[in-house]
């Protein structure tokens, strides 16, 4: 069967993947997107998309019977979450981050931080750096200040910096350093979920507050609770440098 411009490309065709051009666009992340077109929302020139097709140049998509744009420049944000703001865009969580941030465009969290912890979380509109980012995830440091329920010894922060079994498997060892009796500073270059927080629990410890202050060169600094501030040029240009992002 001949293609013509008409039929969706699977891979015949040069082009670029739908999720990658759905991410592109700023409208989500490639992860979003996904979701999207197994959904059956997706579409090209009217026809339905499948997370095989491409998009080639001149071809309308459409995600929930309206019209894709795609956005000449992006908005990357930090925020330094406040406690009880959830990491998701789902609006029917009331305590989701894109109505506590209430930006004029859309935009969507990199990654995530516990709705019971604070400190710097990145948002952006640009789909393809998410991606980056969540599969860079380990082996790019994040920088944390950890407060726990009662005094711990130098046991303690070895054990932590060496590693320990969490989740079916050992944590890659880390950077642990102490800052008080009962608080530390840690840095990770992996990402699982609520780490952390299951090595203390391992260790018969109960974290009382955590904040994250950094992520890869991009540092919380004396941002306020509750607020945000654009990437300076200089931060977009190391970040992208270190993702190999272009």
């Amino acid at each position: 069967m001949d293609n013509n411009n008409n039929q969706i490309d699977n891979g015949t065709l040069n082009g670029t993947r739908i999720n990658k051009y759905i991410a592109a666009s700023g409208f989500c992340s490639r992860r979003e997107a996904d979701k999207l077109i197994e959904e059956g929302k997706v579409y090209i020139d009217g026809q339905l998309a499948d997370l095989g097709s491409r998009v080639i140049e001149g071809q309308d998509v459409t995600i929930d019977g309206k019209p894709l744009t795609m956005k000449d420049s992006h908005v990357y944000l930090a925020l330094n979450k406040p406690l009880g703001i959830t990491c998701t865009t789902d609006q029917r969580d009331v305590d989701n981050i894109v109505d506590f941030l209430n930006y004029p465009t859309r935009v969507f969290p990199i990654g995530r931080l516990d709705k019971n912890s604070s400190g710097l979380i990145l948002l952006t509109d640009d789909g393809d750096i998410v991606n980056r980012l969540l599969r860079a995830e380990n082996g790019h440091e994040k920088e944390y200040l950890v407060t726990v329920d009662k005094p711990y010894d130098d046991e303690f922060l070895k054990r932590m910096s060496d590693g320990l079994p969490i989740l079916g498997q050992m944590t890659l060892p880390c950077t642990v350093k102490r800052t008080g009796n009962r608080s530390f500073k840690i840095i990770l270059k992996q990402g699982l979920n609520r780490q952390i927080r299951r090595m203390c629990d391992y260790l018969g410890y109960k974290v009382v507050k955590l904040r994250r202050v950094r992520i890869m060169n991009i540092e919380l600094g004396d941002l306020p609770v509750g607020h945000y501030r654009p990437l300076t040029n200089h931060e977009k240009k190391v970040l992208f440098d270190l993702l190999n992002y272009k």
